[in-house]
């Protein structure tokens, strides 16, 4: 494979023939649209369906086409075209995944369409000369066609010119003509199968699908801004003025129905000189061979240079650049779908492949108009829903063809998609993948605007102090116990303020970034800077979150130095003053080399005073930690120490309601106070656990600073030799965290 480090620029490095919108663009998308379909199966489809829904299947399917030229028509004037046509545009909007997701099984589609138009070319022939060999002549054409096209691709278009002019004498002989001057169609005993309209829509609907061959010379234009748009929509609007006039002068000069189904050469026997329709049925399977012999490479050319695929099969020759190695490629696809001979049950898939590039091409012009950024400034211009019309145009018509095939197409395009995210390759170039995220979260924010959550809404929305993860990992792995990667998550690291600088924040961001990805683990990373850690701390927290999306927990480890405990105060009173939790982290004295984990347990205590200030938000962490996947075969336990006085069959009672309120499985322990220090007693019992949760007083209204820095020194002297504990302080005035039913 390529290099992801060497991806090209976006216009790329294509220097190309130059050529003009009508040999470049009108004369391969014209010819690909007068295709064999016109001559052989158009009047199977009239007789069909009759002439007005004829007219109207004629309509609809060049209304998609229509519409998908215009998106391409945006597109291209927006910024400049390089080699590789459809997969050049969607990669260079939706990013090289998705360009790749399309473009892969495009080369391929477009490769072994070559064999099937001449396979359709060498059938036509043997039909005139029985002794010819359909295969023996379809590898000398493919030969042939490839040659030309190895040689020049002027020389090829060329060419193409010449079938244009003969594709033109056999219309101007149809025209001419009369009724029927061949045999008539022998009467069968058996009756005509009638299909449905949408059958004989996906049977004629392929019939106006080649404007990709004009797209897929977008690197040898030497205009393709203009000459995109401009060729692609006159040879649509050519294209669907001869298949207007075609079943209207059929039906004038063959009334006859059952005919019109029976005989597929038709058009032969209405026409003046009933040779030239012959000529027309091989030229129109030649040039379609062509122009895809002429995009298949160069596809694949693209696809090379932004490291898709190995770099040596997009290398160009000559100072026309051609793609030579990626044209030899081309044709030892296209030989083997010749070799192969049947290939009807691969052929359906194929067109998928077509119609998905279209498809995503109007999705690609429907985000950038809809996403609305200021680079957004193509020269022809249309809105947004017309683009995403079309997509879903081209996704309705792509189930309505062949559902099965459709299916296929999608997954292996998926599959694609996925492999080259695995590959992580960066194009160098800006894609609108960056608006999309944005516009999602713009949208949701204000959806979520002036939303409060409930008991069955919220989720922990996580910010936690962790200064350098590899110091202080233990809070990370907490953070991530409760977040899950479900919930959000942001890792907040201090740099003083005399050692900041931009780029030392970005270094820092990106090191964290790197380091939390290696472990699995999804996270914001924000650097804040200050005089000291705990007032920076303060300040990132009042003005850190955009709209409803702030933090509503917070999570730091605590301090055992006693010139920190005045500032830890203020930092509790102003967090359950601004309605927000905290978790303090406590860790056991240990030699570093025995550091416990927290990514994982078996048991975790919840310790309960009896009142209702912290418990709903304990169960909720204990909850939320035990879906993670460390913690999932965690026992619960939730134990209180009752007076002598007090009932502990009335205290146990109280729990399990509480517990069946909450739906929580837990166990419940209560015991007698025996001793004066009931901190000795939790040490005892949970000696053995691998979490501790304990409530946090709550503060007082008015309380001073002082008092309550006096009982956080008592809180950090009781809880000494406890295992790794989390205290917890629930938000002021949040219901749902008291144990309140919900149906009360």
């Amino acid at each position: 494979m390529g290099d992801p480090a060497k991806t090209t620029s976006e216009s790329g490095s294509d220097e190309g023939y130059g050529f003009g919108t009508f040999k470049g663009v009108f004369v391969p998308s014209v010819l690909t649209i007068l295709g064999v379909i016109m001559y052989l199966r158009f009047g199977w489809v009239l007789g069909q369906v009759g002439l007005a829904k004829t007219l109207l299947i004629v309509t609809l399917a060049t209304f998609i086409t229509f519409l998908t030229a215009l998106s391409m028509s945006a597109l291209a004037t927006n910024r400049r075209v390089g080699g590789g046509g459809a997969y050049f545009i969607i990669s260079r909007s939706l990013g090289v995944e998705a360009g790749a997701a399309v473009g892969l099984p495009l080369f391929f589609a477009q490769a072994l369409g070559v064999s099937f138009y001449i396979a359709g070319f060498s059938e036509a022939l043997a039909g005139v000369f029985p002794g010819v060999d359909p295969r023996t002549a379809g590898v000398v054409t493919l030969c042939a066609l490839t040659a030309l096209a190895y040689i020049s691709a002027d020389m090829a278009l060329r060419a193409q010119l010449v079938i244009l002019a003969l594709i033109v004498a056999s219309l101007v002989s149809f025209f001419a003509g009369g009724a029927p001057v061949g045999p008539e169609a022998i009467p069968s005993s058996e009756p005509v199968v009638r299909f449905p309209f949408w059958a004989v829509f996906a049977v004629f609907f392929p019939a106006v699908t080649g404007i990709e061959a004009g797209i897929a010379m977008s690197g040898d234009l030497k205009n393709p801004s203009r000459s995109l748009p401009l060729g692609t929509l006159v040879a649509i609007g050519v294209g669907f003025s001869v298949y207007l006039l075609i079943p209207i002068f059929l039906a004038w000069r063959v009334p006859d129905l059952d005919r019109l189904v029976s005989d597929t050469m038709i058009m032969r026997d209405v026409a003046k000189w009933g040779g030239l329709i012959v000529v027309g049925v091989w030229c129109a399977a030649l040039s379609s061979g062509m122009g895809a012999m002429l995009g298949a490479p160069r596809t694949l050319q693209a696809l090379a240079r932004d490291g898709v695929l190995p770099r040596a099969m997009g290398r160009g020759f000559g100072k026309n650049n051609d793609p030579r190695i990626a044209m030899l490629i081309a044709f030892l696809i296209a030989l083997g779908g010749i070799l192969a001979g049947d290939l009807n049950v691969i052929a359906p898939v194929l067109s998928m492949f077509f119609l998905t590039s279209y498809g995503v091409l109007n999705v690609s012009a429907g985000l950038e108009a809809t996403i609305g950024t200021p680079s957004w400034r193509p020269a022809f211009r249309i809105p947004g829903w017309v683009s995403l019309f079309g997509a879903l145009g081209c996704f309705a018509v792509m189930f309505m063809i062949n559902a099965g095939a459709t299916i296929l197409a999608l997954l292996v395009s998926a599959a694609v998609y996925a492999i080259m995210k695995r590959r992580s390759i960066r194009g160098q170039w800006g894609d609108m993948k960056y608006g999309i995220y944005m516009l999602a979260a713009r949208s949701a924010l204000r959806q979520l605007e002036g939303m409060k959550p409930d008991e069955r809404t919220w989720k922990p929305n996580i910010l936690v102090f962790s200064g350098a993860p590899t110091r202080r990992w233990h809070l990370i792995e907490l953070a991530h116990a409760i977040s899950g990667n479900q919930n959000f998550l942001t890792v907040a690291t201090f740099l003083p303020e005399s050692a900041w600088s931009a780029e030392r924040e970005d270094t820092a961001s990106d090191a964290i970034r790197s380091f939390l990805h290696r472990r699995g683990i999804e996270a914001h990373v924000k650097i804040f800077r200050g005089s000291a850690p705990l007032p920076g701390a303060l300040e990132l927290i009042r003005g850190y979150g955009f709209g409803s999306l702030e933090p509503n927990t917070v999570l730091i480890g605590e301090s055992q130095d006693e010139d920190s405990f005045p500032a830890f105060a203020r930092l509790t009173l102003d967090l359950y003053r601004s309605r927000r939790n905290l978790v303090i982290v406590r860790e056991p004295a240990h030699e570093e080399a025995d550091a416990p984990s927290l990514l994982h347990g078996t048991r975790i205590d919840i310790w309960w005073r009896g009142d209702h200030a912290n418990i709903g938000l304990m169960l909720t962490l204990a909850y939320t930690m035990r879906r993670s996947a460390g913690w999932t075969s965690a026992g619960l336990v939730i134990r209180q120490i009752v007076d002598p006085d007090e009932s502990p069959e009335d205290a146990e009672r109280i729990l399990q309601e509480y517990i069946q309120t909450q739906r929580i499985e837990a166990k419940v322990d209560v015991m007698v106070k025996d001793r004066p220090d009931v901190f000795e007693m939790m040490r005892e019992t949970s000696r053995d656990t691998d979490l501790v949760l304990m409530g946090i007083r709550p503060p007082e209204e008015g309380e001073d600073l002082d008092v309550y820095t006096s009982s956080y020194r008592r809180l950090v002297i009781n809880t000494e030799g406890l295992p790794p504990s989390a205290l917890v302080l629930a938000a002021q005035d949040i219901e749902f965290f008291r144990l309140v039913d919900p149906e009360s």
